[in-house]
């Protein structure tokens, strides 16, 4: 599963997610680790663009929630990738800043969270694409590993933890 923050502009013409440029890069990511949209359910926190396309308001993301808690409930994801610090401060508040924790795997009720900047700050900022290039083979390690027998915990080395119990915004499943 894939978690982005709200819809854009072209997101709002055609009704799905990510399809505009930075679902472009989106779909080079996951072409990257050898997944295509099919494979992967795709949402936003946000199910509607905020007028101008400002930041998304915590009233406008808690109004939402009910939705994404349904998608959860629905989809059961043993993997989420979070896109966007938006994002991130909705589904893993406290965690910290989407630089300081991308690439990084939480683990809450046996579903795997990874951040991860969005594709549109890599649209702004060049730099970025390596950095979400590498979090996404990260991904494809982890999802690779779920695949392998238990044999203990992630297989992803250092920073990797498990999520304290506390105030978390999307009970899960």
């Amino acid at each position: 599963m894939i978690v982005g923050e709200a819809p854009g502009a072209s997101e709002d013409r055609v009704g799905l997610p990510f399809v505009g440029a930075a679902g472009k890069v989106l779909d080079r990511l996951l072409e990257g680790i050898q997944l295509s949209r099919p494979e992967v359910y795709i949402t936003n926190v946000l199910k509607c663009r905020p007028p101008g396309n400002r930041d998304p308001l915590p009233e406008e993301a808690q109004a939402c929630l009910p939705y994404l808690r349904e998608q959860f409930r629905l989809i059961r994801p043993r993997a989420v990738i979070i896109l966007g610090r938006h994002a991130l401060e909705r589904m893993l508040p406290g965690v910290g800043s989407i630089s300081a924790v991308h690439g990084r795997i939480f683990e809450r009720s046996g579903v795997a969270f990874m951040p991860c900047y969005h594709p549109a700050a890599a649209l702004h900022n060049g730099s970025l694409l390596r950095d979400l290039e590498q979090d996404f083979q990260r991904v494809r390690a982890h999802l690779d590993a779920l695949r392998q027998p238990a044999a203990g915990s992630s297989n992803a080395p250092g920073g990797d933890r498990t999520l304290p119990p506390g105030p978390v915004q999307l009970p899960l499943i």
